[in-house]
């Protein structure tokens, strides 16, 4: 295996390796609000604070009448689209 190639192969899995953290942290917060999870845990707290900024461009995106289905469906989003880039994009440097 060539030094480029080596490089490329762990370019592409530490892109792969972002976008599952990212879409990790973002689903967690899911889970974490649809069990209603303690907020004034430092831990929840850290986890909200973290997917809201991740998905800050598609919280409240959707306006459905529940506040859970809100989340779901903006966070969800946000995770989805994480996922599929990030690994679209990991996916098109190992073909380089």
């Amino acid at each position: 295996m060539t030094t480029r190639a080596r490089n490329t192969s762990a370019a592409a899995r530490i892109i792969v390796v972002v976008a599952d953290v990212m879409a990790f942290i973002i689903g967690l917060w899911i889970l974490m609000y649809l069990l209603d999870a303690n907020r004034a845990n430092d831990l929840v707290e850290f986890v909200r604070e973290s997917a809201r900024w991740l998905a800050g461009w598609s919280y409240d995106l959707f306006t459905f009448d529940e506040e859970w289905a809100r989340v779901v469906a903006g966070y969800g989003l946000a995770a989805i689209v994480y996922l599929f880039i990030g690994h679209a994009a990991a996916g098109a440097l190992r073909r380089r």
